[in-house]
């Protein structure tokens, strides 16, 4: 998988890309990550990425003549039709909220392309017209897109193949089917008083499962019942 992600403030975006599992996938051949600064892709003389709201208002909006023209100077075509041929995400507080069933339809592209809104936000002709969906992390706002556009970058790289050394873990964590995953342990079997439940440790595979579907049920319906309806 190729991605392309467009931002005012790239450098945010150096140590998710060049850390973790990112990194993983990408020494993996998995995926490819390239970071394009609007700033130094921009045509206007002083590389402004941005200008006052018409009608007045607080803050700075981000252009869409930058956005247009940075698009067209690393891909083919014009930016209007590039979501014929791949997904263009915003990423906007606007959005749909993103999900693991939209990081796995997503994983499933050859190709992405990420627009980070910042200050103010973004023209609304970029949502018009070049976006082709609209992503948020949640009911709340951050700075830009940029932390977002990780978030959503690693939880589809995650799904690609060879990325995770255990692929079965997909299978068994949170969201991969409609409920929270089970609490979990590890050593030491007891720490301060605090034991591990003994059924873990009983070697009986049959209760385990029972165990941890009662687990994940009962944590679903605590914390997130949403997902049981």
């Amino acid at each position: 998988m190729k991605v392309h992600v467009f931002s005012a403030l790239p450098e945010v975006l150096t140590s998710p890309v060049e850390s973790g599992i990112l990194k993983r996938a990408r020494e993996a051949g998995a995926l490819e990550v390239v970071v394009h600064d609007l700033h130094a892709l921009s045509d206007d003389p002083h590389h402004k990425v941005d200008d006052c709201p018409y009608g007045g208002g607080p803050g700075m909006v981000l252009r869409v003549d930058v956005v247009t023209h940075a698009i067209e100077s690393v891909l083919p075509g014009p930016a209007e039709r590039l979501k014929e041929k791949m997904p263009v995400i915003l990423l906007t507080p606007q959005g749909e909220r993103f999900d693991q069933a939209a990081a796995r339809s997503l994983a499933e592209s050859e190709t992405l392309a990420f627009i980070c809104g910042r200050y103010e936000g973004v023209d609304e002709r970029v949502r018009e017209h070049i976006a082709s969906m609209e992503i948020s992390l949640g009911d709340f706002v951050l700075a830009g897109g940029e932390i977002a556009a990780a978030a959503v970058i690693e939880s589809v790289a995650r799904l690609l193949p060879g990325v995770l050394g255990n692929e079965e873990s997909l299978a068994e964590e949170s969201f991969a089917r409609p409920m929270l995953e089970y609490p979990q342990y590890t050593r030491p079997a007891e720490y301060r008083g605090w034991e591990v439940p003994e059924v873990l440790t009983s070697g009986d595979h049959a209760r385990i499962r029972e165990w941890r579907e009662q687990q994940a049920l009962m944590r679903t319906r605590e914390r997130r019942p949403d997902l049981l309806q």
